[in-house]
């Protein structure tokens, strides 16, 4: 029979996983579209592969300055408004990018693309703790964060299709995936806005026992935790465990979108395919990797653990882009990105299981957020790389070689994690 915390948590999974995951989902398209852009947008504006590396990547420069502040604004004025915020400015934002004409425009909407959606991931992992005990965390989060492989599986073919819109009504296929792509972000903001109900107790779907037990279940282990180790918000920023953990991130946020910026491109020089059967190609990885995430989210749930659960997946996504630079088969090759892509995404879930077991309340959202962005100079990094490696060697090898190698690096730190005494006192 069901405790009362399992009902409510139940509820809470079919309530407001879904559409926080349908938020996340154009989220990532509106932040990653533009490698599907790339198709014809380089060639319509002459950009060479540096130059879109750098715009590509610059998002998350914006992103990461903006990242902790809004997740601070977040936690004093509640998620329901502010996460309303960023997704109608995000949207208009995404939409103007339609309206780039060279490398400074194509710059400087990306980068304030990145301000506008800066805290959006941050303050979701935030909210999901206020809603879930330790114990269940890591498969909620590995629910919602299905949106990154889900949003490449359902837009891939999307903006395949919308690249055939080339030449309608003057404007060119990249200009149609950017307008209507853009638009339902502003849409569901205003959806947010009426339905997304703060805390446990503006939930009206969860009867008052409910209520009552999951908040109080939840008071319970937060005291725990603040009673160990108190953090004020500037010792968190400081905390060399929230720094590794940015570290690590860090180095798998690098892979994770060195692939998914460039791997339209990647499989376009393997296969010589159309736009539209690239978009559809480009879907596979993210398939397979949506079934490693929830996986692994209910694996490390189910035992408790969370470091290997972490390490191994990104062991193995660093095999599969070390492989992927060797083969010139296009089936052997998207076979080795689909290996990569399932190791280095199936680690979030176990990954953001880890900063509730020693920071809560204000420092839980300042550490989250100084976590995330670390992770999102990785998204500079990784895609800025690529794009330099092959403007110098005119190949995707020498990139894909280095995602492999931060990978490794990423599992090391996470392994080395375990002898750090702030989650060690909190475990599972």
């Amino acid at each position: 029979m069901q405790t009362a915390v399992e009902s409510a948590c139940s509820k809470v999974t079919w309530r407001l996983v879904p559409f926080l995951m349908l938020l996340y989902v154009v989220s990532w398209l509106d932040r990653v579209n533009v490698g599907f852009a790339a198709l014809q947008m380089n060639r319509d504006l002459g950009f060479s592969p540096a130059v879109f590396g750098f715009g590509a990547g610059v998002f998350f420069i914006g992103y990461a300055l903006f990242e902790v502040p809004s997740n601070l604004v977040l936690a004093r004025v509640g998620a329901r408004r502010w996460i309303a915020r960023i997704m109608v400015t995000w949207g208009l934002v995404s939409t103007a990018m339609m309206f780039v004409q060279g490398p400074t425009s194509f710059y400087v909407l990306r980068f304030v693309l990145g301000v506008a959606e800066a805290g959006f991931l941050p303050g979701v992992i935030y909210y999901l703790a206020q809603w879930y005990p330790r114990a269940q965390r890591a498969r909620a989060v590995s629910w919602f964060m299905i949106g990154i492989p889900l949003s490449t599986v359902l837009g891939a073919p999307l903006a395949g299709a919308l690249l055939q819109m080339n030449g309608l009504q003057g404007l060119a296929g990249w200009q149609w995936l950017y307008l209507l792509e853009g638009l339902p972000a502003v849409v569901l903001g205003f959806v947010v806005w009426r339905v997304l109900p703060d805390t446990p107790r503006q939930a009206r779907w969860l009867a008052p026992a409910e209520q009552e037990a999951l908040i109080a279940h939840i008071a319970a282990e937060n005291a725990a935790v603040a009673g160990q180790r108190n953090l004020p918000v500037w010792r968190v920023l400081s905390h060399p465990t929230v720094w590794l953990l940015g570290f690590s991130l860090f180095a798998c946020q690098c892979g994770s979108y060195g692939l998914t910026l460039w791997i339209p491109q990647i499989l376009k020089g393997l296969s010589g395919q159309s736009d539209l059967m690239v978009g559809l190609l480009s879907a596979v990885p993210y398939v397979a990797a949506a079934v490693g995430m929830v996986v692994l989210g209910i694996s490390s749930d189910r035992t408790g653990e969370r470091f290997w659960h972490v390490a191994g997946p990104s062991f193995l996504g660093a095999a599969g882009f070390a492989a992927s630079a060797w083969f010139t088969s296009p089936v052997l090759g998207l076979l080795a990105l689909t290996v990569a892509a399932v190791g280095d995404l199936s680690s979030r879930g176990p990954f953001w299981a880890l900063p509730p077991r020693f920071l809560s309340g204000s420092a839980l959202a300042a550490g989250i957020a100084l976590i995330n962005t670390l992770g999102a100079v990785g998204g500079f990094v990784g895609p800025y790389a690529v794009g330099l490696v092959k403007n110098a060697t005119g190949s995707f090898s020498g990139g894909l070689l280095l995602l492999s190698g931060l990978l490794v690096t990423s599992a090391i730190t996470t392994l080395w994690l375990r002898r750090s005494t702030a989650l060690a006192a909190h475990a599972a």
